[in-house]
């Protein structure tokens, strides 16, 4: 005991424990049962406060009576509840005469334990590397738990004890239930622990017949006595057990389940006339069927077969299967029986579902069923009707015969065996006997009452019927009244339908072809799967949609594989509806039944062709060629597989079948040689474009549709072209066009773009071109029907049309009414197909300029249709951008991008919107590579080649500016071969070619550029101004005036400089106000701001040039310089001060301007300027300071300085001017001797300096004048 109180001293918890067991085994040999019990207490204590659940389980395990100290301890008195500390060994007194306290805390311990050591041992376990399923590793893990445990021992000591409660032994018997049945799975199914395995299912099988023999309310046992009967449906489960598992669970799943079943198959479960047990069997007016299937899948198969849904059946049966595997796996059982029910319905299930397709797998089951019950009545039914449907009708018959033999007085299934055995009699042709037990079934059928029959009588009915039929003469009559009968029966019986349009067609006098069609019609879009009318609706009986169009062929045509004009008929209406994989999967279907069908293949190329499967298109159109050589259509498929893969030069041929595709080859043709730049090429193809499409008009009048197509888009494609290399041959080629008489709409565009008429005089022009386009689509629309809806596309080549034409027009021409003509065609095109995305883009495209918000609503409907076309995010994009909305442009533009890395316009607009944040720089480099890609964009190529040219007027050695200069030239050049009317793109390649060095080139784009021009001068302007008329020409500017503001600033100015050429005071005031007015609309109009201050100076009025200029001027430095970047206000105040004879003043202005702008080297020469013309030569070198170091450094030096200020070349040329003059001005020539020997050795050093100034000006800027006057002055003052 001291060594025990020692460690107790040193918390060494387990040396204590087990001194203390040392001592309880000493008490016990010692027979000291008050020490020994006093011992025993300190270590369970112990083992409370400081031990494991484990070591607790063993401590109080002392107390139980298998234990070695039991006899010991039950030597000692009871306790005396009264007196609880009157002994030291009251708690083990206590529990030794009240031990099942004890066995329940040992229980209860000993779950906790088991529990958390299962979980922790599969949490470790699954962490091993080739660690078996989840579910396999559990089961192990709780074999070795059971096989340790002593759970089972503990739950029969709970039981058999004598104070276990009622409710205590049930709960116990529900865990020694479950304990157990997790167990039986836990055993593996080898041979090896079969034994084990049967032995404890037979344990669990006597718990749970112990359970429902005693009606224990334990659902888990009751549902493991329902799944282990071996029953094949539930009409043979004990309706007792039934019944009593309802009362104990009314509100569970499979109580449900059971009432669901019960009242679909209408039979009762209550055995009296108690109300209460009615309540509780009854199902409360809900749907059996929906009762079964809400409540359980495991019995729903049975239903699904009763309601004909095999489909549903075939899937739940197989589940159930495999559950049933699953559960004899388990249980070690073999339910034989339940396996034969579930295979049954199966295999009835295949066996009608889409017959023939699923026989083989139905005649695998049927012999596995046969084989263990030969006598099964629903598997020779099934096995007969695998035999009919073979047409085997002898060993049907035997097998129908069978049945009916086993079931002679069954009134369902024993009947039906009658009636199939009497119709493969019939099909075997002996009609009169099966005639006879056909009529001996009917009649057995109407003694039976029920409308459920009234299917079977119509069937009956129908093959009572095609017995009269196959027997002709007088019973055909019969026959008909028979089939009339079995759709009075069932007035959705297909078959019958059927046989009654064979007679309207075959045997009625005169025959009814209309309500034969009729008859097939109906059977068809009834049942799918009656081929024969099937067949003769796809030859024309009710037209090739009749009955196609019905959802049931969707699930039915794919299982009819025998079938292949069904198939055939299937790939024709999905080829229609444009489903071209489904139509492509039919018809390779249709043509394994039949591989010799020639116009199949043709169409399975097509199809292929359709759904962009180019290589297999042309195998299957190859083979079909190979199989027919003069097949032209299988031709023209194969051209246009190659067309469509860019191969034009192989699709051209000269087959008169097949100038549709020559005439569009031609066109695509074309158009890629646009594409890549030969616009001479181009021109020819679309010329021989034009000429097949008049030669289809006038050879194949059924294609002038097409043929009209063909020619508006060659047309619009030429008009697109800027000059025309034989002009003859284009003019000659459009003159023969003999368009189609005008009718209602097309008066309508005739008033708007007139007939065109191509004089030998004049130059074929785009205008010219574009207007027979439209003419082409007018005559187009005028051959389609209103009701047709493939005339969208004419529709929009109009709209289109018209939208070229109105930017190609002279400004005077009015355009307004057809831009509204353009909108409107488009809106039809897009009523006749609004699933066309191009329609919406191009009607966003009319939209853009005039209609923010229609543009982005018609975008966004064409990104809902096709969200990944990137051309229509960039024009989502360049829309946003136009707008100012610069955030959405980043958006649509990048995902354009994203789309498309290589779409030039894309990177143009990132480059718009990055000028837009003042992002020059990220600005050029974008431009820079979206002229680098492959598909050039002309305005890019310009921009791009206009920042190049202005970038190299910064002063740089020649080479660099050359080999700057370079992109530009090609980008220009590449600019002015796709317009070659454009004068500014001219005028600006001049300008490279002349830096250069090719002045000639340069020359003659000078001269294109000026003769253009002054075309387009006599074309557009009026002679009035120009001619001094100027009278006139106040009118025609005032009718000018609209109300556009910016359009209308201009117009006010140029009004304004009129009325002051008019010379009269009145126009000279005329003058003023409408320039005062023009400022009071538009504060920040500059240009009429300037010319009115103008106009006071010229007058001498200060009041006028305050009044022009104060406003400005009162603004912000920052603000006012935005506004007027050119600093006019700054010139026009130094001139009115100089007029005004007050050169300080001027001055004046001249130093603030420079203050606010000390970087600016204009502001400086301006202020440098004013000092110089003073005349006041000590004033110079203040004229050199104001442009810096140059007045004191050499030539180079200065030179550079001045040109690193502002980095213009023009502004450093005046500034070296300006100083050449001040040092000039300053220095003198000597008279004296002295001088007279300096001027022979050369000037002094100011007028050095001058001079090296004066040349460097003129080598910056050769044709400046101002430069060589400056020489000259340098050098008289050297003179």
């Amino acid at each position: 005991m001291g060594l025990s109180n020692f460690y107790d001293r040193k918390k060494e918890w387990n040396k204590q424990a087990e001194a203390l067991v040392q001592l309880l085994n000493l008490f016990n040999k010692t027979q000291d049962a008050v020490k020994c019990a006093d011992t025993l207490q300190k270590l369970i204590t112990l083992y409370r406060n400081y031990g494991t659940k484990q070591q607790l389980i063993v401590g109080l395990c002392y107390y139980l009576p298998e234990s070695t100290v039991y006899p010991l301890l039950s030597t000692l008195p009871p306790p005396d509840p009264t007196n609880p500390t009157g002994t030291t060994t009251f708690e083990a007194q206590d529990a030794i005469h009240n031990g099942f306290r004890v066995l329940e805390e040992v229980v209860s311990l000993t779950e906790a334990l088991e529990e958390d050591t299962f979980k922790k041992e599969v949490e470790r376990r699954r962490m091993r590397l080739g660690a078996p399923s989840p579910e396999q590793l559990r089961k192990e893990v709780f074999m070795e738990i059971y096989n340790k445990s002593q759970l089972p021992s503990c739950y029969d000591s709970v039981l058999n004890h004598p104070q276990t409660s009622d409710e205590l032994r049930r709960e116990v018997e529900a865990k020694q239930l479950r304990y157990k049945q997790r167990y039986l799975y836990s055993i593996p199914s080898t041979k090896e622990t079969l034994l084990l395995k049967q032995k404890i299912s037979r344990e669990l099988d006597e718990l749970v017949d112990g359970i429902v023999l005693l009606q224990k309310p334990d659902e888990l046992g009751w549902k493991m006595f329902f799944e282990g009967k071996d029953c094949e449906n539930l009409s043979e489960y004990d309706r007792e057990h039934v019944r009593a598992y309802i009362r104990l669970f009314p509100d569970s799943g499979l109580a449900t389940l059971f009432r669901g079943y019960f009242a679909y198959k209408q039979e009762t479960l209550s055995e009296d006339e108690d109300e209460d047990e009615e309540d509780i069997f009854a199902l409360n007016d809900e749907d059996p069927v929906d009762t079964i299937l809400n409540a359980s899948l495991s019995l729903s198969d049975t239903v699904y077969l009763s309601e004909g849904d095999y489909q549903n059946a075939i899937k739940t049966s197989k589940q159930g299967l495999q559950n049933l595997g699953l559960l004899e796996s388990g249980t070690a059982k073999s339910l034989s029986r339940t396996r034969t029910g579930l295979q049954v319905i199966l295999a009835t299930s295949l066996v009608h579902f889409f017959s023939p397709k699923h026989h083989p797998e139905a005649t695998r089951i049927l012999d596995e069923i046969l084989t263990r019950s030969p006598k099964n009545t629903a598997a020779l039914m099934d096995r007969a009707f695998i035999l009919q449907s073979a047409s085997n009708w002898n060993d049907a018959a035997a097998v129908f015969d069978q049945v009916a033999s086993l079931l002679p007085d069954d009134m369902e299934v024993g009947l039906r065996a009658q009636e199939e055995s009497a119709w493969c009699i019939c099909q075997l042709g002996r009609y009169e006997e099966a005639l006879q037990v056909l009529q001996q079934v009917l009649d057995t059928l109407n003694d039976l009452a029920g409308d459920g029959l009234n299917s079977e009588r119509a069937r009956c009915l129908w093959r009572i019927g095609k017995c009269n039929m196959a027997i002709g003469g007088s019973n055909i009559q019969s026959a008909y009244k028979y089939f009339i009968n079995a759709l009075k029966q069932d007035s959705e019986f297909a078959p019958a339908f059927t046989s009654l349009g064979m007679y309207y067609l075959e045997h009625s006098t005169p025959p009814d072809p209309i309500r034969s069609s009729k008859c097939f019609q109906k059977a068809f879009e009834l049942d799918a799967r009656e081929t024969v009318v099937a067949q003769r609706t796809i030859d024309g009986e009710g037209g090739l949609n009749a009955g196609l169009q019905k959802v049931e062929l969707n699930s039915t045509s794919r299982y009819l594989p025998t079938n292949s004009w069904a198939w055939k008929a299937v790939g024709v209406v999905k080829f229609h509806y444009k489903d071209y994989p489904a139509a492509i999967q039919a018809f390779q279907i249709s043509l394994r039944v039949e591989p010799d069908d020639q116009p199949l293949w043709v169409r399975l190329g097509e199809a292929y062709n359709k759904a962009g499967r180019h290589s297999a298109a042309l195998k299957a159109l190859n083979h079909a060629l190979e199989m027919n050589p003069d097949d032209w259509l299988c031709s023209y498929f194969i051209a246009d597989v190659n067309q469509s893969m860019g191969l034009f030069e192989e699709a051209i041929t000269d087959e008169a079948g097949i100038l549709a595709l020559l005439a569009q080859v031609h066109l695509d043709l074309g158009r890629s040689q646009v594409s890549d730049g030969f616009q001479i090429r181009a021109e020819e193809s679309f010329v021989n474009a034009i000429d097949v499409a008049l030669d289809m008009i006038q050879r194949i009048p059924g294609f002038r549709t097409i043929a009209w197509k063909v020619i508006g888009d060659a047309a619009f494609q030429l008009s697109g072209l800027s000059t025309f290399v034989n002009e003859a041959n284009v003019r000659h080629c459009l003159q023969s066009i003999s368009f189609l008489p005008a009718q209602d709409i097309a008066e309508q565009v005739v008033n708007i773009v007139p007939m065109p008429l191509f004089k030998e005089d004049m130059p074929l022009t785009g205008l010219q071109v574009i207007a027979v386009a439209i003419h082409a689509c007018l005559s187009q629309i005028s051959l389609y029907s209103h009701s047709q809806t493939s005339n969208s596309t004419a529709w929009y080549d109009l709209g289109v049309a018209l939208q070229s034409w109105t930017t190609k027009v002279l400004p005077t021409v009015e355009t307004t009414t057809a831009k509204e003509k353009s909108i409107e065609f488009l809106k039809k095109a897009l009523q006749l197909d609004v699933a066309n995305d191009i329609y919406w883009v191009t009607l966003g495209n009319a939209y853009f300029l005039s209609h923010a918000k229609a543009a982005q609503h018609a975008y966004i409907r064409a990104l809902e249709i096709d969200s990944k076309n990137a051309e229509t995010w960039v024009k989502l994009g360049l829309l946003y951008a136009y707008h100012g909305d610069v955030e959405l442009a980043n958006e649509a533009l990048y995902r354009a991008q994203v789309l498309d890395p290589d779409n030039t316009l894309a990177w143009v607009g990132q480059s718009l919107i990055a000028t837009a944040n003042g992002d020059n720089a990220d600005a050029t480099l974008l431009l820079e590579h979206a002229v680098g890609l492959a598909t050039p964009v002309a305005e890019a190529d310009y921009e791009f080649a206009s920042q190049v040219f202005n970038l190299t007027k910064k002063p740089q050695r020649v080479d660099q500016v050359q080999d700057a200069l370079l992109p530009s030239f090609f980008l220009l050049n590449r600019y002015c071969q796709r317009r070659p009317s454009d004068p500014s793109g001219l005028h600006l390649l001049s300008l490279v070619c002349e830096r250069l060095g090719h002045l000639s080139f340069g020359e003659e784009l000078v001269e294109r550029a000026i003769g253009i021009l002054e075309t387009a001068y006599e074309e557009t302007e009026d002679p009035k101004l120009s001619q001094g008329a100027y009278e006139d020409s106040v009118t025609s500017f005032e009718s000018a005036l609209g109300d556009d503001l910016v359009l209308r600033g201009h117009i006010t100015i140029v009004l304004a400089q009129t009325l002051w050429a008019i010379g009269t005071d009145e126009a000279k005031e005329t003058a003023k106000s409408r320039l005062l007015e023009c400022i009071a609309s538009d504060p920040e109009n500059l240009a009429a701001i300037n010319t009115l201050a103008g106009m006071g100076i010229l007058t001498n009025d200060d009041g006028l040039v305050d009044a022009a200029l104060s406003e400005i001027l009162a603004l912000p430095i920052e603000q006012k310089h935005k506004l007027d970047p050119q600093r006019h206000v700054d010139y026009l105040l130094i001139q009115h001060h100089l007029s005004q004879e007050d050169a300080k003043q001027a001055r004046s202005i001249a130093q603030h301007a420079v203050h606010a702008e000390p970087a600016s080297l204009g502001q400086r020469n301006r202020l440098a300027t004013l000092i110089v013309q003073s005349g006041e030569e000590e004033k110079n070198d203040e004229a050199l300071a104001v442009l810096g170091t140059a007045a004191g450094g050499g030539g180079g030096a200065g030179a550079a300085s001045v040109a690193g200020i502002s980095g213009e070349v023009d502004a450093a040329t005046v500034a070296l001017c300006i100083q050449a003059v001040a040092q000039a001005s300053g220095a003198r020539a000597s008279g004296n001797k002295e001088g007279a020997l300096k001027e022979e050795e050369g000037t002094d050093d100011g007028l050095r300096d001058a001079l090296c100034r004066a040349q460097r000006a003129i080598m910056m800027r050769p044709s400046e004048v101002r430069g060589w006057q400056t020489l000259a002055y340098v050098r008289s003052r050297m003179a």
